[in-house]
């Protein structure tokens, strides 16, 4: 366990939906702050604040900032609160990271520059440009499958060197990069792909950013001990019971849709209205999800 990196961040995370009103037109902040504090009730240590699951790509500045303020109001003296200041203009992720900083975010999320396709000497200068904007913690987002384009090895390895990036969301789907990774680095790990979550915890991942944590964070946080505590069967057979809720979560339609979905039929706060380019589960779609959630043990 990388003590240093699970202070900073926690080891089960949410990356956190964003409520709107019903319209999608405004934040629904009380909303935030009920779904922060039920997420950290039902056993989130950390939550990712402004993110892609949170539909960052269609919140401007100022709400992203009022957003992660209540939140941090929230639950900032339970739990650690991460925030997105991710972008492909590195000006841009470093104001994110700033304005993060003064509202007193614990730490900071900044995912590869996607789309411009920069190569892998622009990708560190990146990380390290927005890493040496603040004094806050430095988890780094590796998803090619988002950006475009995956961080190399070598990279990932210089990247490990500096002092304040410290762990890596690692959504690459590569488990052998991630073993030789955390082989020759401190570089704390972090699942950032559901499926994938009891694989990279049995290499050596320190813990989880999730979606599907909305829902189960509980049985997350079973799993992250079973693997602490050495137990593989026990946290074998909690991902067993998880493959259905990821599986209706996770492939369906995308986690911001399905999760905001799963959170209304389970009655919970959270759910409700997306904004555009996302548009709401449909009929079916949320018949199969009930399914799923009752295959996964809810009782619904």
């Amino acid at each position: 366990m990388n003590v240093k990196a699970t202070a900073a961040f926690g080891t089960v995370l949410t990356a956190m939906v964003t409520p709107f009103s019903s319209d999608g037109t405004k934040l629904d902040l009380d909303a935030a702050a009920q779904l922060a504090n039920d997420l950290v009730d039902l056993g989130n240590n950390g939550l990712v604040v402004n993110g892609t699951t949170g539909e960052s790509p269609t919140t401007d500045e100022h709400e992203k900032l009022e957003l992660l303020k209540v939140v941090i109001a929230a639950v900032g003296d339970r739990a650690r609160v991460v925030a997105g200041a991710g972008s492909n203009d590195t000006a841009h992720s470093i104001l994110l990271a700033k304005e993060a900083a003064k509202a007193g975010a614990h730490g900071l999320l900044v995912v590869t520059p996607y789309y411009n396709k920069p190569p892998q000497a622009g990708i560190y200068a990146h990380m390290v440009a927005v890493a040496d904007a603040t004094d806050l913690p430095v988890m780094v987002y590796d998803i090619p499958g988002r950006s475009g384009v995956p961080i190399q090895n070598d990279t990932m390895l210089k990247l490990a060197e500096h002092p304040r990036i410290l762990a890596n969301k690692d959504a690459k789907g590569d488990t052998w990069a991630a073993s030789q990774i955390m082989a020759q680095s401190d570089m704390a790990y972090y699942s950032g792909d559901d499926p994938l979550n009891l694989a990279l915890l049995a290499l050596g991942a320190v813990g989880v950013v999730s979606v599907t944590g909305h829902v189960v964070a509980d049985r997350h946080k079973q799993m992250v001990e079973a693997i602490e505590n050495n137990d593989v069967h026990t946290a074998r057979k909690i991902n067993e019971s998880l493959v259905p809720i990821t599986e209706g979560i996770m492939t369906r339609a995308g986690g911001a849709i399905m999760v905001k979905a799963a959170l209304d039929q389970l009655g919970r706060v959270g759910g409700g209205s997306l904004r555009l380019p996302l548009v709401p589960a449909t009929a079916e779609q949320r018949k199969v999800l009930k399914e799923d959630l009752i295959r996964g043990g809810f009782s619904l």
